[in-house]
């Protein structure tokens, strides 16, 4: 009996085995799905502070992830940029201006799109902008290079802000039921993205018409 016993035990220690066993497998499988996903929703060029030549910022506020909302800018000015080259130094005036000028702590937004197909990091993920009064604390602010009033801007820099998007959901940055809105929806006063990139992103999903509040600044900006 005590034999038998001894048997069943094994039996059964070997059978658990197995299944811890088979389980981390299939664990493992599913990961690397999860991770493969991931990638592919991230395949564009992601250029960092460093390869843009960035200051570092004159102060850091933290920002709880996932966000609620995205929201979408041109830069107007500087005008849109073809070559890498020029991109940078669009991203350099551009946080002159802000860190300079303004004295804001950094570059305004979390992110900058330029015509050349290229994602280039402003603030980043989970950490505040200074680009959508009331909404910089809980929105990702994504800029497009170039004024689109009147134009839309090239194909390949519209899929990279599309792919940012999705990439910004798929890590967990971005809630997957985020409301998507043009700057002059939720800021009065400003034309801002350009009428025709506003036109675009109006077709894109989780557009949004009707955000929950819209801020009125004290002095209209020109």
């Amino acid at each position: 009996n005590t034999h038998k016993q001894i048997t069943r035990c094994c039996h059964h220690n070997v059978d658990k085995r197995r299944m811890f066993l088979t389980m981390k497998k299939w664990l493992i499988y599913f990961f690397g799905l999860g991770v493969l996903c991931r990638s592919e929703m991230c395949d564009f060029v992601l250029v960092t502070r460093e390869e843009w030549g960035a200051r570092p910022p004159t102060d850091v506020q933290s920002m709880q992830d996932p966000v609620p909302y995205v929201i979408i800018h041109h830069t107007y000015q500087p005008p849109a940029c073809s070559s890498t080259e020029d991109c940078i130094k669009a991203m350099q005036s551009m946080q002159d201006s802000h860190q300079i000028d303004q004295k804001w702590e950094d570059i305004g937004y979390n992110f900058v799109v330029g015509g050349d197909g290229k994602a280039y990091t402003g603030r980043g993920w989970s950490v505040v902008g200074a680009h959508s009064p009331s909404y910089n604390n809980q929105s990702i602010g994504i800029s497009l290079i170039g004024d689109w009033r009147v134009e839309l801007p090239p194909p390949n820099q519209i899929q990279t802000a599309r792919k940012l998007i999705e990439c910004g959901v798929q890590t967990g940055k971005i809630r997957p039921d985020y409301k998507l809105y043009g700057h002059q929806q939720v800021r009065q006063g400003t034309e801002c993205p350009g009428q025709r990139l506003l036109d675009e992103i109006s077709t894109w999903d989780h557009f949004s018409k009707t955000p929950p509040f819209v801020w009125v600044p004290n002095e209209i900006p020109t």
